[in-house]
């Protein structure tokens, strides 16, 4: 048996989409869990033109918090993990936003002292 290969194509109106390669004619058989409690409503729909199945995961509105929801995908036939996606949400996101930005600025400031010791020495 061919293992399965999940891949991310989007995150639209409260569903996330991927697409599993690997399972041939064969239905995958997978479960989606938040914090070890299963997902409702998970659809995986053939797509024979590509030969492989869409995988479509709504995402309940009491999963959505403050902080890192994480959901895990898994291969339910053999245990395996086929991946996972992640919802930032609320103070955790702001903190992320402003570390990035001040790393930005850092590198930006840093790119400037370079570029003016250049233009120095090369004059």
């Amino acid at each position: 048996m061919q293992e399965l290969t999940l891949t991310k194509t989007r995150l639209f109106e409260g569903v996330w989409e991927g697409v599993i390669t690997g399972a041939g004619d064969r239905r995958p058989d997978v479960s989606v869990t938040h914090l070890q409690e299963t997902i409702a409503g998970v659809e995986v729909v053939e797509k024979p033109e590509e030969q492989a199945w869409v995988l479509r995961v709504p995402i309940p509105a009491d999963r959505i918090a403050d902080g890192v929801q994480t959901f895990l995908i898994s291969d339910v036939e053999t245990g395996a993990a086929l991946g996972s996606f992640s919802i930032v949400s609320g103070d955790a996101l702001a903190y992320d936003i402003r570390a990035e930005v001040t790393l930005l600025r850092e590198e930006l400031d840093m790119l400037k002292r370079a570029f003016r010791r250049h233009c120095l020495e090369t004059m």
